[in-house]
């Protein structure tokens, strides 16, 4: 199992089955995932998926939550800057 995984991270291109584990989801997830093309997949015989793991990576980081320290300075930063503004 140990091999198998060190063997998807080298590789650039990966299976479904591949994809899934390196992502630590199901298949079916996957599925519902390349089904609605919400993940970037490649289907060169018309059939079967495979995905670059570079892409998978971009992918699984998109849409970051920030933390609540980030939120509080930039809501310190906005109303600093608003407060430097008078209105005429």
């Amino acid at each position: 199992m140990i091999t198998a995984n060190i063997i998807s991270t080298q590789k650039e291109v990966l299976t479904s089955d591949e994809a899934a584990r390196y992502m630590g989801i199901s298949k079916s997830y996957l599925y519902k995932l390349t089904s609605t093309q919400q993940i970037p997949h490649f289907k060169p015989l018309g059939k079967i998926c495979y995905f670059n793991r570079a892409e998978l990576e971009r992918w699984l980081q998109t849409n970051r939550v920030a933390t609540d320290e980030e939120i509080s300075q930039q809501a310190n930063a906005y109303c600093m800057k608003k407060g430097g503004k008078r209105g005429n």
